[in-house]
């Protein structure tokens, strides 16, 4: 299965013209969440001569996103260009998490191959699945890496099989199964063939070869009619909208001027055609100006501000269409309105629905695995996603940008199959210390899970696997990571649908909430706390409805927090005591998002994030709470 001979390549650093199809490979680095694609293409980068010797680079390059390098994890799917001994090699870096699987289809639809890397201690994870099943399925080749083979916890003979398993599964050809292995440490650029460690003066020489060997050359006629997929978005300040994409057939050329075919054409509407405002490829982690790029290559070009993913451009005297990229549905959705508390309007510059509706607006067309839709207020949104941190990264972005919103909890999809009603199924896979199994799957079976398997794995540690309805895993990442200390590792991917699993549970404490306006006093908390986990600290602005924190009972409480301690002649020591507050429980955007209820909204500030009800007078929670009970 893994047996062609390879020779080892050299590296050669002289960079080389515009390439034939010939001598162009497109190849996508697909893995894992954390199983090391980023840190393979700095070190393709390095090794191929694109970063000077004396060049300060930070790890991680091509994580330019803010939050991609906060949160350690490829959040946009990007493009660099190597060459080697004479053959340009686009690497296109995708995300690793289930959520950002958009990303993952769109980048497929740019390459002729992937690079599969997959960790020596690990194996193969959820995502590996998933990736590698949408790689089969477009009939590209694979080259396998079995990747930091000099953890002290590698595995890489076992993986390997794994890998192999996992090969058999999926596979729906027998040359899905014939693919080349090497072993690799990437942070320290260096690659063997097969499944051993390699030396210290190796290189990725034979991971270069084994590309070039393995993922053929880009097909399409150069000299026939233009025809070009766009499968991203960027913008700059000087030439606005930038379509990014592959040119499938014919030679897209700066000066010459190409129809834009999308759905609108479709339909009977006049096709768009202009001459490109700026034609660019893609060299090292930059872009630079060119003046064609022929079948096979990738393109940037501007000029073109109507343009969506998706969306051809094609030569005016032969308009034919490309099929539009599909991706999988969205199984999440919640609401996005204007910010309506007391405090808003104090930190952001963008409050009104119509900047909301204008920014989701972009969104959508930058991203095609977001849905955004209308409800029955023109001031809220509805939006809908592959899965929670999809939609924590979009808020969480928005909140950067300076606007304001509060947004609901989030709700699965349903959909109705042979008449009965259907919810998304996830699988979830668990890496855990063994004396957390029993915690694992104690907080798996209330939420209408189900363990599929459990096996040993390295150093102390469980691998649980278990599938569940994906309403139940709301919430359960911060469960588990708070009754494990920490020490959880938790995957899940969309696995289909299942029959509706009925209610499930939620929190257990009931909302502890504000019932007037003003600044938190420390005796006001002091009192309070002795009821529940507080939510804020003393000094902390406050509204009527706000919730403040969550109480040791089920159902609500309506506080005063803001009350001052009355002045009396009574002078002891006790009384005089300071207040000691217990710290309060400092909600970030992914754990508020969990927490709420049905009634309550998450409040979003480029300063803050606070936890409301959605109606804030009680008088008006009191009627509403009547009305649905009848």
């Amino acid at each position: 299965m893994h047996g062609r001979d390879r020779g080892r390549g050299t590296l050669d650093l002289t960079p080389t013209a515009a390439p034939e199809p010939s001598a162009l490979r497109n190849v996508a680095l697909v893995a894992h969440v954390d199983h090391g694609k980023t840190t393979m293409v700095d070190a393709m980068l390095r090794s191929t001569g694109v970063f000077g010797a004396h060049q300060e680079v930070v790890d991680r390059v091509m994580d330019s996103n803010d939050q991609e390098r906060e949160r350690g994890i490829t959040i946009l799917a990007k493009a660099a260009a190597v060459t080697w001994e004479g053959v340009k090699i686009n690497l296109v870096d995708t995300p690793g998490h289930a959520d950002f699987g958009g990303e993952v289809e769109r980048a497929l639809a740019l390459v002729d191959g992937v690079l599969l890397l997959v960790d020596a201690a690990e194996g193969p994870l959820p995502q590996t699945r998933y990736v590698l099943s949408k790689a089969l399925a477009r009939r590209l080749p694979c080259v396998v890496v079995v990747n930091k083979v000099d953890r002290h916890d590698a595995r890489p003979d076992e993986v390997l099989a794994e890998v192999e398993e996992l090969f058999l599964d999926l596979a729906q050809d027998a040359d899905d199964i014939d693919f080349p292995v090497l072993s690799a440490v990437a942070r320290e650029a260096r690659a063997v063939e097969g499944i051993a460690m390699p030396g210290a003066d190796a290189d990725l020489g034979p991971l270069f070869r084994a590309i070039v060997d393995t993922v053929p050359a880009p097909g399409g006629d150069p000299t026939g009619p233009l025809q070009a997929i766009v499968t991203n978005l960027d913008a700059s300040e000087y030439l606005g909208r930038l379509a990014v994409g592959r040119v499938v057939r014919g030679t897209l050329r700066r000066g010459e001027a190409v129809v834009l075919l999308d759905e609108e054409v479709a339909e009977g509407a006049p096709a768009v055609s202009r001459r490109p405002a700026a034609l660019m490829g893609f060299d090292g982690i930059g872009r630079h100006d060119v003046d064609e790029r022929a079948a096979g290559d990738l393109f940037v070009i501007a000029g073109f501000p109507e343009v969506e993913i998706g969306d051809t451009f094609a030569a005016p005297d032969v308009p034919e269409p490309l099929p539009r990229l599909s991706v999988d549905e969205p199984v999440l959705r919640m609401t996005f309105g204007v910010n309506t508390s007391p405090l808003a309007g104090q930190a952001g510059q963008f409050l009104t629905s119509r900047q909301l509706r204008e920014r989701l607006a972009r969104e959508v067309l930058g991203n095609v695995s977001i849905r955004v839709a209308d409800t029955d207020s023109p001031d809220v949104l509805e939006v809908a996603g592959r899965g929670e941190l999809q939609l924590a990264v979009l808020i969480e972005t928005m909140r950067r940008e300076g606007y304001e919103l509060q947004v609901s909890r989030p709700e699965v999809i349903v959909k109705e199959i042979n008449g009965k009603r259907h919810e998304p199924l996830e699988r979830g896979v668990v890496d855990v210390p063994d004396e957390h199994v029993g915690t694992v799957t104690q907080a798996i079976a209330p939420r209408k899970g189900t363990m599929t398997d459990l096996r040993p794995g390295d150093a102390g540690r469980t691998i649980v696997t278990f599938e569940g309805p994906a309403r139940g895993l709301v919430g359960f990442r911060g469960q588990l990571l708070t009754a494990t200390r920490g020490t959880a590792l938790l995957h899940t991917h969309h696995a289909g649908w299942m029959p509706w699993a009925g209610d499930l549970p939620h929190r257990q404490g009931g909302a502890m909430i504000a019932d007037r306006q003003g600044d938190t006093t420390t005796h006001a908390l002091d009192n309070l706390q002795l009821r529940g986990e507080l939510f804020v600290g003393a000094g902390t602005s406050v509204y009527e409805g706000m919730v403040i924190g969550e109480g040791a009972r089920g159902g609500d409480m309506v506080v005063n927090a803001v009350r001052e301690k009355q002045k009396t002649n009574i002078r002891t020591h006790s009384h005089d005591d300071a207040a000691k507050l217990a710290p309060p429980r400092v909600h970030s955007l992914e754990t508020a998002i969990e927490w709420i209820a049905d009634d309550e909204l998450v409040e979003v500030t480029p300063d803050a994030i606070r936890i409301r009800k959605r109606l804030l007078a009680e008088p008006d929670r009191r009627r509403a709470h009547k009305s649905t009970a009848r």
